[in-house]
């Protein structure tokens, strides 16, 4: 790790471990921020690090370079107290982002610049929005952003990204001089559901005609569920995990970007976020999906994460991955379902479209003005494309 002065109360550090961070103090000033996720809990992060080939690594093309905000305690002298923090890498491609600027680098390649490595703030491999700029008060908040940029600025580096962070958090990026990059997720929300059949009634009367049948073909194939919470994931069911979700890799000719020692890493540190939807047919286990929620009223969501199965069924992923999730989030009164990134088709399910928001700091000033043209355009666009996804509002209010 380094570190410096960014000014006379603050010290900073670049640190390229997590584990030189403690997990109560990291922990601890996660959950005071205004959008926590679980995905940002250092033995989530630690996970991700310490997993080995597959995951976010320096011989993945991950490489950590966390940035710390430290100011003296005052309750114990010579102690200083983690003020402020955020999650970023120096990356060599752009692969596990969900942002994606593969036209950029070729557009640098084209011009003999170099695009990699680059800045990156996000969470490797997940799509979700959130704090980005963890502190402990506004003041830290912006130093951190100040620090941030600076690092970019005097760095040999192509550029800096940060990405889906909170609506505060982008507000401060975009007065800060970054560039807006605007995207589409798709989030189911529950009102307080009595049951499945509930939410069912409120969407237009196709809508509730296809999935009932896509819920009874699944049915009818004799296949069953059951669900695991937490410590309830024992070994054996992470390996069926993870055989699912790797076998699903290949059939799509694909490279898993994480692996079994993540997964069961995550299930010893975190259980409290963890469930396990398994698919049952003949006495055989043939599909699961593992999702993420945090049921603090506060938060209260469901993040699905990742599906695989070891046999086809129609409308099978649609049950484990959608279906019994949301049976969960009902049962459980949890009050939003985020499905992943990007999926049209998730609105004939009861989600609706939201925006999203991504931050971009690029080095050379003509291809800057060049991207920055380019996102106007882009944004246009979006704007068109939300406007007509809404047009197409499921629910019955809206169009009966």
């Amino acid at each position: 790790m380094s570190e410096s002065r960014l000014s006379p109360n603050y010290r900073t550090e670049i640190v390229q471990d997590l584990t030189n961070i403690d997990a109560n103090d990291w922990d601890a000033l996660l959950a005071a921020q205004a959008e926590p996720t679980p995905f940002l809990r250092h033995a989530f992060l630690q996970a991700l690090h310490a997993s080995g080939s597959g995951s976010a690594t320096d011989d993945t093309g991950w490489s950590p370079r966390f940035l710390a905000l430290w100011v003296p305690d005052g309750k114990e002298p010579g102690r200083d107290r983690l003020a402020a923090a955020m999650p970023l890498y120096a990356k060599s491609h752009s692969y596990g982002e969900y942002v994606f600027d593969w036209a950029w680098a070729d557009a640098y390649r084209q011009h003999g610049i170099p695009y990699y490595p680059k800045w990156l703030a996000a969470i490797p491999f997940t799509p979700v929005r959130g704090a980005r700029l963890l502190a402990e008060d506004e003041l830290s908040r912006r130093v951190l952003l100040r620090f941030a940029l600076a690092l970019a600025q005097e760095s040999e580096l192509s550029s800096l990204h940060v990405l889906f962070p909170s609506d505060h958090e982008a507000d401060l990026m975009d007065e800060a001089g970054m560039m807006m990059r605007h995207g589409v997720q798709f989030h189911w929300t529950n009102p307080g559901y009595e049951n499945f059949d509930a939410f069912l009634a409120t969407l237009s009367q196709k809508k509730r005609k296809n999935i009932r049948a896509e819920r009874r073909r699944v049915t009818e194939a004799g296949i069953t569920f059951r669900h695991l919470r937490g410590a309830d994931i024992d070994d054996d069911a992470w390996k069926l995990f993870n055989r699912c979700y790797r076998q699903t890799y290949r059939d799509h000719h694909s490279t898993p970007y994480l692996n079994l020692d993540f997964f069961r890493r995550i299930g010893a540190a975190m259980p409290e976020h963890l469930l396990l939807v398994i698919a049952e047919r003949e006495g055989r286990d043939i599909a699961s999906s593992l999702l993420v929620y945090d049921a603090d009223p506060a938060v209260s969501t469901l993040y699905g994460r990742y599906w695989g199965a070891l046999e086809h069924h129609p409308c099978l992923h649609f049950e484990t991955a959608y279906y019994q999730p949301l049976e969960f989030c009902i049962r459980e009164g949890i009050g939003t379902f985020e499905g992943g990134a990007q999926g049209e088709h998730k609105m004939a399910r009861g989600f609706l479209p939201v925006a999203t928001r991504s931050a971009h700091w690029l080095a050379h000033p003509s291809f800057a003005d060049a991207v920055e043209r380019f996102l106007e355009r882009e944004r246009q666009g979006i704007d068109a494309y939300m406007d007509e996804l809404n047009e197409r509002n499921p629910f019955a209010g809206a169009r009966e």
